[in-house]
């Protein structure tokens, strides 16, 4: 990352104005320029330290999908710099991308501003003054990248031994049971295909998933009625390893799970010695190995 310091010329005009007696003037705009391609890691260029009145929000590039719903879930890949020095403060590119409700509440004012009115797809850059009420707060330089809360991707045309899945508008799954024999094996079914990476086998994954009983499809485990998509190790959960490995993010996966087959958190007493089927849309995916502490 290229570092510019600009702290002495910052000082040496403050000194200036001080001499003349002038007004301080209005702060322009911080000159801050990101690049990077979509789906990874911005780079950030800028003098240093950064200097902004008030917070300052532009949109790198507009994004192409779904607008972003009010109060609906949001989610986010950030990388966040302290634009005193240009040194990292925290990122998720690495780890996992983060969920939110779009409110002014759960966000913040200002990340609440940033991101209201954008669509799935769009690079945002917020540059934000140091607190002056918090003893060692400083400048912050962000850039946000806005992802998909649902599969986005190429329809599957069906599979007729499997049940029916049939999606509302926010994307949220049912299922139509067959009122057929369950197979003896583990299925997994693209009913939609995406063209982002592929997942690994000690990856860790966000997705939104919701789970049905074979016999009646009736739900009994949904993250779409809790709204915020989750992040897991597939290693916690071998049944959805062994299906979900090599499937690529932006897929809606079907998961047809013989009760041979441990399922980890979502196990139950009532789920004992039946076959169930998990509709999982992959959102991200990330290495273990990658994250921080």
């Amino acid at each position: 990352m290229r570092r510019l310091r600009g702290a002495a010329l910052v000082t040496a005009l403050a000194a200036v104005l001080a001499a003349v007696g002038c007004s301080p003037v209005a702060t322009p705009d911080p000159d801050v320029v990101v690049s990077g391609e979509p789906g990874v890691a911005p780079t950030i260029t800028y003098v240093t330290p950064v200097v902004v009145g008030d917070t300052f929000t532009d949109t790198v590039w507009p994004g192409s999908g779904p607008d972003l719903v009010e109060g609906g879930p949001v989610l986010i890949d950030f990388w966040l710099e302290n634009g005193e020095d240009a040194e990292l403060v925290s990122e998720s590119y690495s780890t996992n991308p983060t969920p939110h409700m779009l409110t002014q509440e759960a966000l913040g004012k200002d990340l609440y501003r940033a991101l209201r009115g954008q669509k799935v797809g769009a690079r945002i850059l917020q540059v934000s003054p140091a607190d002056e009420d918090t003893p060692g707060s400083y400048p912050t330089v962000t850039v946000i990248d806005v992802l998909p809360t649902r599969a986005a991707g190429e329809a599957v045309p069906p599979q007729a031994d499997l049940p029916v899945v049939t999606l509302d508008a926010a994307g949220a799954p049912t299922m139509t049971a067959t009122g057929t024999p369950a197979p003896a094996d583990l299925v997994a079914r693209a009913l939609i295909r995406g063209t982002g990476p592929q997942v690994g086998e000690r990856d860790t994954i966000t997705v939104q998933y919701s789970g049905f009983a074979w016999d009646t499809g009736e739900v009994f485990d949904s993250t779409w009625s809790r709204t915020l998509p989750v992040s897991f190790s597939l290693q916690d959960v071998p049944a959805w390893s062994d299906g979900l490995v090599e499937q690529t993010v932006g897929s809606q996966i079907m998961l047809v799970i013989p009760p041979s087959y441990p399922l980890g958190v979502t196990e139950s007493e009532e789920l004992a010695g039946k076959t169930v089927v998990f509709v999982v849309d992959i959102l991200a995916t990330g290495s273990p190995e990658g994250a921080q502490p």
